[in-house]
């Protein structure tokens, strides 16, 4: 086996760690979820210090994909009754509380869609059918003491997301990409690390989530309970009342 692997090209190597991470993952169990209901607690951060936390509840929605697109509904619910978030749909985002919803400022909206699209989890749930990506290894590593295979992942923005593979469960532990900032004219490195990870129905999840910004902690997610598949109102992913945002069609439209 080991002769075998070192004459793989990058581009085979690449292709198979993915396809030992899909099938870690829950292969068909993880390909027809359809929806995710994660709780627990949520931290933010700024500048390393603790600036938030708060009990959560996220609701995922996959939709069809669509080439190079967030094709999915998140609904993120916040405090102890549960009557504060957001909600991101494919047409705009909502920050929400008890007095209504206002509509989320683009810039962090597009933040939200550049960031998700290149989600490991998301690649590997709907994306691996695009005609233009491509994954390459880049060879095996130690990552937090354990072996860790390397896998660039590139699409047809020729945007490159860098995957590390715990090279004995095959699951995906970290990624990385690096983010144009417009208000410095220079790039922004996006880290997540994933770990905790629990078999929930067939299919392998990371229960704790710390995401990272130039090397300092931004959010962290300590998910007490995962279900897939729920039945999921509609109404999760719908704004009360007619929202207008100038340029984009009503929240009522999912």
């Amino acid at each position: 086996m080991a002769l075998a692997q070192t004459t793989e090209s990058h581009e085979a190597r690449g292709k198979r760690v993915i396809q030992e991470a899909l099938k870690a993952l829950g292969g068909d169990a993880f390909l027809h979820m359809n929806n995710r209901v994660e709780t627990g607690r949520a931290y933010a951060f700024y500048r390393e210090q603790l600036s938030g936390l708060d009990r959560a509840a996220i609701y995922t929605r996959y939709l069809p994909p669509v080439p190079g697109k967030l094709e999915m509904l998140e609904r993120e619910n916040f405090g102890p009754k549960q009557d504060s978030g957001f909600l991101f749909l494919t047409n705009g985002a909502w920050e929400i509380n008890y007095h209504g919803a206002r509509p989320m400022d683009d810039e962090k909206y597009a933040a939200y869609r550049y960031s998700g699209v290149r989600n490991i989890l998301y690649i590997l749930r709907q994306r691996l059918n695009e005609p233009e990506i491509a994954f390459y290894s880049q060879g095996s590593d130690m990552f937090e003491n354990r072996p860790v295979e390397i896998v660039d992942i590139t699409d047809a923005e020729i945007s490159t997301v860098t995957i590390y593979f715990d090279a004995r469960s095959k699951l995906p532990v970290r990624q990385s990409f690096r983010k144009r900032n417009e208000q410095f004219h220079d790039f922004d490195t996006e880290v997540t690390i994933l770990g905790g990870y629990r078999e929930i129905d067939g299919i392998m999840w990371p229960c704790n989530v710390r995401r990272e910004r130039n090397g300092e902690r931004t959010y962290e997610l300590f998910a007490d309970q995962v279900q897939f598949n729920q039945d999921l109102s509609d109404s999760l992913f719908t704004i009360e009342g007619d929202v207008k945002v100038p340029g984009k069609a009503s929240g009522k439209k999912k």
